[in-house]
């Protein structure tokens, strides 16, 4: 069963209440008018039969019945009288309007004596509203009766043709029924009137009101559901109307609040949520990289592992084999063709163990030996190692220092390694003229922020640039791969940068790489003014230079 709505209900019970005021308002105009009327048809009845005794007064005074009854009988063809009786004190009907009445006799008991006959002493005087009374027969008609009593007066006792004693009060009664179906057909009438005008009333009161409802009440409540289920839908921005200042005024403008406060609310829940995402995004390429690290640390390791192990087996047999050459060229004149055969020998050879000694210094885990160094020195030299090979080839080398620039804590030789690896491939990738560029500097931590639960320390940046042929962004993330190299077949190993990255990372820095085909590479080589390890013996050394 669909419920009831609050309309409903409340215009059902305005229509039962304005009903049962309306009716009983209406029966209380129906019966005082009822009793109005028949209060009026009561007195124009008692006034009838007192005209009728009035009226043959001075005939019965001078003995003309004939006069008195015709009187009478006119009196009685008037409209509504159905009943004009003459009745003596004995209870003998002496005239009547119906002729088979007339010598009849009537009761003490019967109507209209018994007014008078209700005690054991007749009344002497009846009061008015005693004198009528209505009676209703079996077919629903009804009539009003009403008697005047006939009195015995001075005048008439004394007179010659009077009959009866002075001594005898009443000599009669006039007895006159009254129909009352006019009055109750005007009662009907005027009921239907009265129902019809209640009804209009009711309909008027029900409309009006009910307008007044819609508009204080319903309107309201549908923009509070309207709003309810757009809240629930998730629409938090529509606002429903305030029509007053009264209490649902009030209610609309809280609820008016309440879903401004609750869109606040769920527009920083979503910047929250969008926060969340980004620095969960940020850790998660930050456990990549870390991953891809672990991974390179591991892949370092087992290289050098197996590095090791082929290195130890390889050269105790190029040892031999370079000693007997080198004793086999000896015995050999210059010049000769197997003296030439001996000597690529003895440089393919040595060009061997020059492979196994850096394959065994990429395998063998060195100690650093830590100490403050200049790192502008130590640049400064390195260049100067390679300048003389790379002016030969067309290749100006450039330095760029920053006088202010501070220590640096680690092994000054290591780090003059990693910068003579990265200086010998840049003078390799040059076809031609070129330009090698080194510059030092600090660097700026807003570039580069610290992860989360390490401490950002102050870091000094080597950066060498080239005008090389450049390296191919497949080949960027591969470059620090041990063995492999962009190199021709035989001049290069693909250990150099590998190197240099294990040695960076020992000293607690990074080292990146950006490259364009055609327009050369640039490397970023960071370093930290003090160990991040703790195995600093001071921080004296960390004044500038």
């Amino acid at each position: 069963m669909p419920p009831v709505k609050l309309k409903l209900k409340v215009s059902l019970l305005l229509f039962v209440v304005l009903s049962l005021a309306m009716a009983a308002f209406a029966t209380l105009i129906l019966k005082h008018r009822q009793e109005d009327m028949q209060s009026m048809a009561a007195q124009h009845a008692i006034q009838l039969a007192d005209v009728v005794v009035a009226s043959t007064r001075y005939t019965m005074l001078v003995n003309k019945r004939d006069i008195a009854e015709k009187i009478i009988d006119d009196i009685a063809r008037e409209k509504g009288i159905e009943r004009l009786r003459v009745i003596s004190a004995d209870g003998t009907i002496i005239h009547s309007k119906r002729p088979t009445d007339v010598g009849y006799s009537v009761e003490r008991s019967d109507e209209p004596c018994v007014h008078c006959h209700e005690t054991r002493e007749p009344l002497k005087e009846v009061p008015d509203e005693k004198r009528w009374k209505i009676s209703e027969r079996p077919d629903g008609h009804r009539v009003l009766n009403t008697m005047h009593a006939i009195r015995n007066e001075p005048s008439c006792s004394s007179a010659s043709c009077h009959e009866h004693p002075a001594s005898q009060t009443v000599l009669g009664i006039v007895d006159v029924a009254y129909s009352l179906d006019d009055i109750d057909e005007s009662a009907r009438t005027h009921g239907l009137h009265v129902i019809a005008m209640s009804v209009a009333a009711i309909l008027v009161f029900s409309i009006g009101i009910g307008l007044l409802l819609q508009r204080l009440i319903y309107v309201p409540l549908k923009d509070l559901e309207s709003g309810a289920k757009k809240v629930a839908a998730g629409d938090l921005t529509q606002e429903i109307p305030v029509r007053g200042d009264d209490e649902f005024g009030h209610v609309a403008g809280s609820f008016n609040h309440m879903t401004a406060a609750l869109n606040r609310s769920r527009q920083e829940l979503q910047e929250l949520i969008q926060t969340l995402e980004l620095k969960v995004e940020e850790r998660t390429q930050e456990l990549r990289v870390a991953e891809a690290e672990v991974a390179q640390g591991e892949k370092l390791a087992s290289v050098g592992v197996m590095a090791a192990g082929i290195a130890h087996e390889l050269n105790n047999p190029l040892t031999g084999i370079l000693t007997f050459t080198t004793l086999l060229r000896r015995k050999m004149a210059d010049g000769s063709e197997d003296a030439e055969d001996l000597d690529l020998v003895i440089r393919e050879t040595r060009r061997c163990a020059s492979i196994i000694k850096r394959l065994l210094d990429f395998a063998r885990e060195k100690v650093p030996v830590k100490g403050w160094f200049d790192l502008n020195h130590v640049i400064e030299e390195t260049v100067r190692f390679v300048d003389r090979p790379a002016a030969l080839r067309q290749i100006a080398i450039a330095t760029d220092f920053d006088p202010d620039l501070p220590q640096v804590w680690g092994d000054a030789d290591l780090i003059k390694q990693v910068i003579m690896n990265i200086l010998v491939n840049a003078q390799q990738s040059i076809e031609g003229q070129g330009s090698i560029t080194v510059q030092s500097c600090l660097h700026d931590h807003a570039k580069a922020p610290a992860k989360p639960g390490v401490e950002n320390l102050p870091m000094v940046e080597v950066i060498v640039r080239d005008t090389g042929c450049g390296i191919a962004e497949d080949n960027l993330q591969r470059i620090f791969d041990p063995f492999y190299t962009s190199k021709e077949v035989g001049k290069g190993t693909g250990l150099g940068l590998s190197v240099s990255y294990g040695i960076v990372k020992a000293h607690g820095g990074r080292i990146t790489v950006d490259s364009v085909v055609g327009q050369g590479s640039t490397f970023h080589i960071l370093l930290p003014t003090r160990s991040p390890f703790g195995d600093d013996e001071s921080s004296e050394g960390m004044s500038p230079r």
